[in-house]
């Protein structure tokens, strides 16, 4: 059966706060889909033309794509261990149904000038709906902005209930690593 964050078919279930801002990453930016599941994000963002660097624990679903000049796929628990990407090295950063709060200053640590963090994590309050339901999983109110908040410019954030695809309480953060210009917004192309 098909979890809400691993769907059965790959391209279903992307995102819509990932499509909304996914036009701000530059054109062939080198992205970082962190937990990337089955790949919905990694093969819809390769479709845009993007590089990205897909990992997650688990890498099965993700072999078709050890091929694509495009993409690199790595098999690896990052809740183990060491961060193993460089500084500075992503456009974009996605990271969408999966909290290691660990990871937050890495996370901010591997941006490029300029780059977008693009989170959507549970929050509390999802444990009336279903899983998540570890405190350990879920987001406290407002702390996505807390985390990001000081070092990165936030584009955008959005904390709350959702009915669709399935009951839901979320957050949601754009933020940038920026380098002292406002985000033109309006220019983006609209998503797909």
């Amino acid at each position: 059966m098909a979890s809400f964050d691993q769907p059965t078919h790959p391209e279903s279930g992307i995102s819509a706060w990932i499509t909304r801002f996914a036009p701000l990453i530059p054109a062939g930016g080198q992205i970082l889909d962190v937990a990337a599941g089955r790949g919905r994000h990694t093969r819809w963002l390769l479709d845009r033309g993007h590089r990205v660097t897909a990992v997650d624990i688990d890498a099965t679903a993700l072999r078709d794509l050890d091929d694509n000049a495009n993409c690199q796929v790595i098999e690896a628990d990052l809740e183990q261990g060491h961060w193993p990407f460089e500084p500075a090295g992503f456009e974009a950063i996605i990271v969408t149904n999966y909290l290691h709060r660990p990871h937050f200053p890495h996370l901010v640590a591997s941006l490029a000038s300029n780059g977008l963090l693009l989170m959507e994590c549970f929050g509390q309050g999802n444990e009336r709906y279903g899983r998540p339901r570890n405190p350990d999983f879920l987001l406290q109110d407002g702390e996505l902005l807390q985390a990001f908040g000081r070092q990165l410019q936030i584009i955008a954030y959005e904390c709350g209930f959702e009915s669709s695809p399935r009951p839901a309480m979320r957050q949601r953060l754009c933020a940038a690593r920026s380098v002292a210009q406002p985000w033109q917004l309006d220019q983006a192309p609209a998503p797909d």
